[in-house]
């Protein structure tokens, strides 16, 4: 019997997906109206033909590539669309439009790369550069933007954006290139090849005084050493990076009110209820009050009777929180299962590539996408000190949304050309 072709595989799972996705809507707009409106499918209709146009360029470009991260990538962007739905329609509305522009610019990365994307390697110095340029972005007077403590944001007119988002894409672009050319040296452990090591660690701490969150300094540092260990298979620099990590993290605590407060809340947030700790632990209490199976989409309770939002930054930060509380322990678990499926593939494509640069690329793709997931889980259920960074293609936001869509079209490139017939 002939087997379908992995894009008939995936066009099957997007069609699911966009099944999935109207009953979502369907139930939230019957917990919010008590009436089914074709309003809810106008919303599924629509997320699904714009995945379809992204499978389509998929089709053309990239035949031979993993036909499971798209599907998977568009069941989280579902997930994230339809409770954003329920939290605030018109957010839902604006975040759809993210969507379009982040399929577009998957697509133009999918066009614009489809012959070789290796051809990045030879600009890895200038992409390297444009990086230290957007994570420095924040810190400067007129652009730079401070929100809740965090200086993430870079407002130029009415645009506004996180530029450590794309800037991430960018550093692990750089890191593929340079550690593929000196891997070789940095394997043997010389004193003098400490250099990159250390350098990379004084960007990460720098980057965490002038964000003022630890968070980032975390996810910067935490790829570099991952996509190190990749390259030289040398545990040591993986022990010794944590350990200087850890001995900056504690020098920046002693000195940033901000990442003493974080800690602080973390350690034992219950005093601080009212007031430092108050998001956190409404936080746990719609965690702890979802329960097995969840209150039901649409059905859960985010603000008092006056109308005032329990859990403040709920469709961003905290979108974690909202769902758990929706869909239970089951559900969510179900939500990890996914972002742990997308990590196997994308470290599946990693071992099926042919050459170093493309083994690193989407190895550092793949552990910078996990990396970001657990720092912002692990921040909401306590497991770390909670952070600004967003949960991957399901938190409201423009930024993370576009960075995450160019780094789905860099893993396709890559497993096109890793299973792609060989003349």
């Amino acid at each position: 019997m002939r087997t379908l072709s992995p894009r008939n595989r995936e066009l099957l799972n997007l069609i699911a997906v966009g099944m999935l996705t109207g009953l979502g809507f369907t139930s939230v707009y019957i917990a919010r109206s008590e009436v089914v409106s074709p309003e809810s499918l106008t919303y599924a209709v629509f997320f699904l033909l714009v995945y379809l146009i992204a499978h389509v360029v998929t089709r053309l470009t990239v035949p031979y590539a993993d036909p499971y991260l798209l599907p998977m990538a568009g069941l989280l962007t579902a997930i994230g669309l339809t409770e954003i739905y329920r939290l605030n329609p018109d957010d839902a509305f604006r975040q759809g439009l993210w969507v379009v522009i982040g399929v577009a610019l998957f697509s133009v990365t999918l066009v614009t790369l489809r012959h070789d994307y290796r051809r990045l390697e030879s600009y890895k110095y200038v992409i390297g550069l444009v990086a230290l340029v957007l994570l420095v972005l924040p810190a400067l007077p007129v652009v730079g933007r401070e929100i809740r403590g965090a200086r993430l944001w870079v407002e130029i007119g009415p645009f506004r954006f996180q530029p450590g988002e794309f800037a991430k894409i960018l550093l692990i672009v750089f890191l593929a290139g340079y550690l593929r050319e000196k891997r070789e040296v940095l394997a043997q452990g010389r004193l003098k090849d400490f250099g990159p090591l250390l350098l990379i660690w004084g960007g990460a701490m720098a980057v965490l005084v002038q964000t003022n969150d630890l968070g980032s300094g975390l996810l910067y540092f935490g790829i570099f050493l991952g996509m190190l260990y990749v390259a030289t298979a040398r545990i040591v620099f993986v022990v010794g990076g944590m350990a200087l990590f850890l001995a900056g993290a504690a020098f920046v605590y002693q000195v940033i009110p901000r990442v003493q407060d974080r800690v602080m809340i973390w350690l034992d947030p219950w005093p601080y209820a009212d007031d430092e700790s108050y998001q956190l632990v409404q936080s746990l209490f719609a965690i702890a009050f979802g329960g097995f199976g969840g209150t039901g989409l649409g059905r859960g309770t985010f603000t008092t009777t006056a109308g005032t939002n329990l859990i403040p930054d709920l469709n961003t930060d905290f979108i974690y929180a909202a769902l758990a509380h929706e869909l239970g322990l089951a559900g969510i678990a179900a939500v990890l299962l996914v972002y742990m499926l997308v990590v196997a593939r994308g470290f599946r494509v990693a071992m099926l590539a042919q050459d170093g640069f493309s083994k690193l690329l989407a190895a550092g793709l793949t552990f910078g996408f996990a990396l970001q997931t657990f720092i912002i889980v692990g921040g909401v259920l306590r497991l770390i000190p909670l952070t600004g960074i967003t949960l991957p293609f399901v938190s409201y936001g423009g930024s993370s949304l576009l960075a995450n869509f160019v780094l789905l079209a860099l893993l396709l490139l890559v497993s096109n050309r890793a299973v792609a017939p060989r003349d």
